[in-house]
């Protein structure tokens, strides 16, 4: 002990390593043998930076739960064990995603859902996890947490998606959910997202509450209850797949587009969950559907490509390889925890074309909400209470399509979460007398119930990938856009043409919206301050003129209240969005989830015949934007 304080004393004082991380090293010293073993061979070894990057910080419990790495950029003897694939044991660190923070996470929520859940009831608490390293560890380490301490577990017999866990604290009434995945996230982070019993992910006011409790705890470490208090485990599976598969058949529009028209489709769940409700509800619906062998695997190396993010083309080249190979009409892809979608689609020109999470955003909302008034499910006595709901920073087309279907539009923060408190919000704004048992209402009933008495939404999305088209699940769901899309797919072919095609006609109807999302990665402790001082220096001193333009506004939503179209104030955060003379915006913030500042580029043209050179003109001024914001942020990390 003395040698090891001796060294880390040295360190800080030849400023090799933080005093915070050495605070944090001699709390974690003593938790465990395996704790001491990995700090005793990264000192030895003079490993400051791995040191400074797992121990700068103590890992907080925030409102999106908990995110980090799971395998150290330096593996230690200790920690690789046994391990072949993978090490062993989880990095040990106090922002690493290990025991030690897992095991602070789930016991923080334990307690405040003791508190809050009325009468003498156990807890109820479902539990998902994606096909990360891990994953399955940390999740049957929380169902063991969970009974121990008097809840009662619902455990998934494998990996599921975020989607199916949002559905599934619903129709069991659970008191909240968690996840263990990091979504896309690189194959050596994990993450912890929690869920509230609405199931949408925790937001106020009892994500502050909960994290109280989380950062109260000093250790992992608990005391069992008595046999006789504690809960028990109970495995999901195959019938919760059943009702689930049943229910994202109803968000389907015109299932009759499926009869004799069967589109084509190569899907790839990129080694994740997606899969495993993707494939074979697709088929049961008529779409012939093809995967990639190579990605069917559910692995947490993500063998076969780069990053397991379906944003990405070079994610999706081996489904549009195949798809080339047999001529289909699409490829679908989604990440690791499915809640994500990209897609590739086949022009008019035969090419395979990348299409942006605004632009399939776009698709479908225009799509739905064009079928919803043919339908009559909307008219003129009803477009008034049904709207779209997407977020700040996702495209104006939106906003545009609603405008003339007459509907109404809602931004919210950066996060499905502020999607899903919508939801929660319109829900309960039915009269109970009326809305009896609402989840286990069909999807017409709920629909006649929000049309009457509250708000319908009509779809929701995020540019980042995330769609909702119905209400049943509270968050961006994977799988029920997978059949969206597939729908979308089939109605071009109705009309003899593409998804392009399509595109392509939403742009001269409305208008030409193309946007742009590019990013500053800035890793460990010395990248975590990099971005805290380049996000306040956009604070502080806001450019007035960006890539020859004048700075017209800038909207700072750390700095003062902000209100959406329904009068809610909207959370402060740490978020400008700027607006410039020309027409062009932008905005820029701290990703919550991964070491970079992110930038959101907007560019428009009014609606023309010569679409095409529209679409050239405005991605030539984002290209120019997005220059400049470059230099002027190299300029300011100076």
């Amino acid at each position: 002990m003395s040698d090891i304080s001796s060294s880390l004393k040295d360190a800080v004082q030849a400023n090799s390593l933080l005093e915070s991380s050495s605070e944090n090293i001699h709390k974690m010293l003593g938790t465990s043998t395996l704790a001491r073993m990995v700090i005793e061979e990264l000192v030895r070894n003079g490993e400051w930076k791995e040191l400074n990057d797992r121990f700068y910080k103590t890992m907080t419990f925030g409102t999106g739960g908990l995110r980090g790495r799971t395998i150290g950029k330096v593996v230690t003897a200790a920690e690789q064990g046994n391990g072949t694939e993978h090490p062993e044991h989880p990095c040990v660190g106090t922002a690493s995603m290990n025991y030690y923070n897992v095991g602070k996470a789930i016991q923080g929520m334990i307690a405040y859902l003791k508190e809050y859940v009325e009468g003498h009831k156990k807890p109820a608490i479902v539990i998902a996890h994606d096909s990360r390293y891990f994953s399955k560890d940390f999740a049957n380490y929380c169902g063991k947490v969970c009974a121990d301490l008097g809840c009662e577990a619902f455990l998934f017999d494998g990996p599921r998606s975020t989607p199916q866990l949002s559905y599934a604290v619903r129709v069991l009434n659970a008191d909240a959910g968690i996840v263990l995945t990091a979504s896309h996230n690189p194959p050596h982070d994990n993450g912890f997202k929690a869920y509230f019993s609405d199931g949408a992910q925790i937001v106020e006011p009892h994500a502050s509450s909960i994290i109280k409790k989380v950062n109260a705890l000093e250790s992992e470490q608990y005391e069992p209850l008595p046999e006789r208090d504690r809960g028990t485990i109970t495995i999901l599976g195959e019938k919760e797949d059943r009702e689930y598969m049943d229910r994202l058949k109803s968000v389907l529009l015109r299932p009759e587009l499926l009869k004799g028209r069967s589109a084509k489709v190569v899907y790839t769940n990129l080694h994740g969950t997606g899969g495993h409700i993707i494939v074979p509800l697709l088929k049961e619906l008529g779409f012939e559907v093809l995967t990639v062998p190579e990605q069917d695997d559910q692995n947490g190396a993500f063998p076969t490509v780069s990053s397991p993010n379906p944003e990405n083309a070079s994610a999706l080249q081996m489904g549009i390889d195949l798809a080339e190979k047999v001529n289909a009409d699409a490829v679908i892809g989604t990440d690791p925890d499915c809640d994500r979608m990209g897609v590739v689609v086949r022009n008019g020109a035969g090419k395979m074309q990348l299409l942006t999470g605004n632009q399939i955003g776009s698709l479908m909302a225009w799509y739905r909400v064009k079928t919803m008034f043919e339908q009559g499910k909307l008219n003129d006595s009803t477009r008034g209470r049904a709207c779209f709901v997407k977020t700040l920073v996702t495209t104006e087309l939106q906003k545009a399509i609603a405008d003339k279907y007459g509907i109404g539009i809602v931004n919210t923060l950066t996060g499905f979460k502020y999607i899903g408190e919508k939801l929660r919000k319109y829900e309960d704004a039915i009269p109970t007398e009326k809305k009896g048992d609402y989840r286990s209402l069909t999807e017409e009933e709920t629909r006649n119930l929000r049309l009457e008495y509250s708000k319908f939404f009509v779809f929701g999305g995020e540019e980042s990938y995330g769609y909702l088209g119905a209400d049943f699940v509270r968050d961006k769901d994977g799988n029920g856009s997978a059949v969206m899309l597939a729908e979308l797919v089939a109605y071009a072919k109705e009309q003899d043409c593409t998804l392009a095609d399509l595109l392509e006609r939403v742009f001269a109807e409305f208008g030409v919206y193309l946007e742009q999302g590019r990013s500053i990665v800035l890793e460990g402790a010395d990248g975590a301050a990099k971005i805290a001082a380049l996000v306040a220096s956009y604070a502080e001193t806001p450019p007035s003129i960006v890539d020859g333009s004048k700075v017209i506004t800038v909207d700072d939503y750390n700095a003062k209240d902000f209100y959406d179209e329904e009068g809610d104030l909207i959370p402060r955060t740490k978020m400008l969005i700027i607006e410039l003379e020309d027409g062009r915006r932008f905005a820029v913030r701290p990703s919550g989830t991964e070491p970079k500042i992110k930038y959101y580029l907007f560019g428009k043209a009014k609606p023309q015949s010569d679409v095409e050179d529209s679409k050239l003109q405005v991605a030539a001024s984002l290209e120019s934007l997005w220059s400049a914001l470059k230099e002027d942020a190299t300029k300011r990390m100076m």
